[in-house]
């Protein structure tokens, strides 16, 4: 890095700050969070437990937005002031730290668009997760298994539990449906940006000619709904079926009517669960599933109307990424626009920076 790349950096790391303080507003922050701290200085405050619980979550959740923005705007009003003395004293080693810093100066930067992104209320929650393959038998299934791997691993690293609801095994290879939950902090805010149609490009292992092949899986992200978000579902609204539960799970699951299908009559959404022995369970499960699909689409559709979307483009039917294998080995998001090239990598769970990057490009 020069001196040249260094001052334009600044420029625009000063603009994304300034953009950035417009949509955090810092001073509303500050004022807000003294409110809470007064709310909390009443005795009557902490008898309500459930209330108390709900203004600790959304208190900490504004510290950590302002606690980012504070520290990023901190650290490049300091780098700058820094490089205006180095300069007029004309002390080379600090500038050559200075430009050795740039990198750690612009991930402050980037942290902090990721504290925006994840700042609503639903991104602090679980995620429910559901991966269906698209038309091409057994090669799309083997697809959907490999996205689910790469899920369960990057769970696994982020230190997250991972709870099965539904598995559906291919008949020669992969999976036909699954849908889990990952249980963390901020998993439906990371895994969000994994809504839509997932493109595989390879060298086919089921054919025997060797030929290139093209799979599509769509992946289906909602947040796992807590008391706090009232959906409600009647009856005459649903459609609930039951049926024998398919692969391992014993005897018992086998033998009877234990997995359960619901069916939301207005919205054509469809949930199942029977990952459990108890018919009771599963369709407690399955109902917790379609709420918070149905939230889900709520959010779309508030989102759309923000964004001056029609209702019929939502949907979880557009293509977000590409995976290609063969002839060269590339991942690319739709969204962010850029190309990776550890694919090995993503695959086996390495996928955060490609979410980020997502995340990030929403704010562009």
């Amino acid at each position: 890095m020069d001196a040249y790349e260094y001052t334009e950096l600044i420029k625009v790391l000063k603009s994304k700050i300034a953009n950035i303080s417009a949509i955090v507003k810092p001073d509303e922050l500050k004022s807000k969070l003294k409110d809470i701290e007064l709310q909390e200085a009443e005795p009557s405050f902490w008898e309500d437990p459930k209330n108390a619980a709900k203004v600790q979550k959304d208190k900490n959740q504004k510290l950590r937005l302002l606690t980012a923005f504070s520290k990023a705007n901190t650290a490049l009003n300091d780098a700058s002031e820094l490089y205006q003395m180095a300069l007029s004293e004309n002390d080379e080693d600090t500038i050559e730290e200075l430009f050795s810093d740039a990198p750690s100066l612009n991930e402050h930067i980037k942290e902090l668009e990721i504290s925006i992104l994840l700042s609503n209320e639903e991104d602090s929650l679980n995620a429910i997760i559901s991966i269906h393959p698209g038309a091409g038998g057994t090669e799309s299934q083997d697809w959907a298994a490999m996205l689910y791997r790469m899920y369960l691993k990057w769970a696994k690293a982020k230190g997250f539990s991972v709870e099965e609801l539904d598995y559906q095994a291919g008949e020669e290879a992969g999976i036909k449906d699954v849908s889990f939950r990952i249980i963390g902090e901020n998993a439906y805010g990371m895994l969000k940006v994994e809504n839509g149609i997932h493109r595989l490009v390879r060298i086919s292992p089921f054919d025997s000619n060797a030929k290139r092949h093209t799979s599509f899986t769509s992946v289906m992200v909602s947040p796992e709904v807590d008391d706090d978000i009232d959906i409600v579902i009647e009856d005459r609204d649903i459609r609930i079926d039951t049926y024998r539960a398919s692969g391992a799970g014993g005897q018992h699951v086998n033998k009877t009517d234990s997995a359960i299908r619901i069916t939301h009559i207005e919205t054509n959404l469809v949930v199942q669960c029977q990952n459990d022995r108890s018919q009771h369970k599963n369709k407690a499960s399955a109902m917790k599933m379609l709420k918070s699909r149905l939230y889900e689409l709520e959010l779309e559709a508030k989102q759309a109307e923000k964004d001056g979307i029609s209702k019929d483009e939502i949907g979880w039917g557009h293509q977000i990424r590409s995976y290609v294998l063969a002839p060269y080995k590339q991942v690319k998001d739709t969204r962010s626009n850029i190309a990776y090239s550890n694919v090995d990598a993503i695959l086996d769970g390495d996928i955060t920076k490609v979410m980020e990057d997502a995340l990030v490009s929403k704010l562009k």
